[in-house]
């Protein structure tokens, strides 16, 4: 898998996520196998004014060798001017958002509110384009509502504008993440353009991945919800794509995951700010667990590291 320089080691990729795929948790997926892994989305305009949380939202690991990080924004020479600031950081790719459906973003002309705009679209990427010389790419959506599909359009304009790559969620920005994703806007855009298309909506395994690059045709997919408190996901999904025989973890790998993740989150956000963020990832790590609902209360409780440990105690 190739999008533009950049040589991926497989075509599975962990899709951002905003208050998800933080560094912690990417270092976790790449462990798992993910081709690529993608950075929180980020303020164009926060960067610009120098915002001080933006600065630990770009924060890379060296040992991440292939990460995408997303800009959003809606005023193409702002998102020129940073792409170009930032280039020398060591991200690998460029991703522009033209898919987050959040009202404050949307109603700020942003993120999805961009697929209402194909003149803008083209100026945006054509702008950060010329300004850097890594590879940029889109993530969309398939179009703003269903009276208004036009990803396949929008995925043109963007080829047209330089980009490298885009990547297509099968819903449109009034779905939000409800309903199914309509993977057949996938398979249009695959056949309407010629650079690589990323497949994302509805892959929750090994089998859901077969089916997309089957039935879409597509290059490359992409993992969002399916790898919170699943970043094995990604070695199910590769091992199967490539013949190989996948063992699923045992508790104790479970149980040793979480506890990497809690350390890396104590490392990159200290104890107050990295124990309150695990709550969610506990949560979602023990779904299913017998027992974990008993234990709900205590996680969303806990505030240092001795009570995730004790939690982690009482089920392993």
């Amino acid at each position: 898998m190739k999008i533009g320089t950049v040589n991926l080691k497989n075509n599975v990729i962990l899709a951002p996520m905003a208050g998800v795929s933080d560094l912690p948790f990417r270092l976790l997926c790449k462990e798992n196998n993910a081709g690529m892994t993608s950075m929180e989305m980020i303020s164009a305009k926060a960067i610009l004014y120098n915002n001080k949380n933006t600065e630990s939202l770009m924060a890379i690991h060296p040992e991440e060798d292939c990460v995408s990080l997303q800009l959003f924004g809606s005023d193409p020479k702002i998102m020129a001017e940073i792409a170009k600031r930032i280039e020398e950081r060591p991200f690998s790719i460029l991703d522009i958002n033209m898919g987050c459906p959040v009202p404050k973003i949307v109603n700020n002309h942003e993120g999805s509110y961009l697929m209402k705009e194909p003149k803008l679209v083209y100026e945006i990427v054509r702008e950060i384009v010329k300004a850097i010389k890594k590879p940029v790419t889109v993530k969309m959506r398939k179009g703003f509502d269903e009276e208004h599909v036009n990803a396949v359009e929008i995925a043109k304009i963007c080829e047209e504008a330089g980009a490298s790559a885009v990547t297509v969620h099968g819903r449109t920005r009034e779905q939000f993440y409800a309903g199914e994703a309509d993977w057949e806007i996938i398979k249009a855009v695959k056949d309407a353009v010629k650079i690589p298309v990323i497949g994302n909506g509805d892959i929750s395994c090994k089998n859901s991945a077969k089916k997309m690059l089957l039935e879409t045709g597509c290059d490359a997919i992409m993992v969002g919800r399916a790898a919170e408190g699943n970043p094995f996901i990604f070695k199910e999904i590769t091992y199967a794509l490539e013949g190989k025989e996948y063992t699923p973890p045992t508790k104790e790998e479970i149980k040793e995951t979480i506890l990497r993740h809690a350390d890396l989150q104590l490392e990159y956000k200290g104890e107050y700010i990295g124990v309150r963020e695990m709550r969610k990832h506990l949560s979602w790590y023990l779904k299913g667990f017998e027992g974990a609902c008993k234990l709900r209360k205590n996680i969303n409780e806990m505030e240092t590291f001795e009570d995730l440990r004790q939690i982690i105690n009482k089920l392993f």
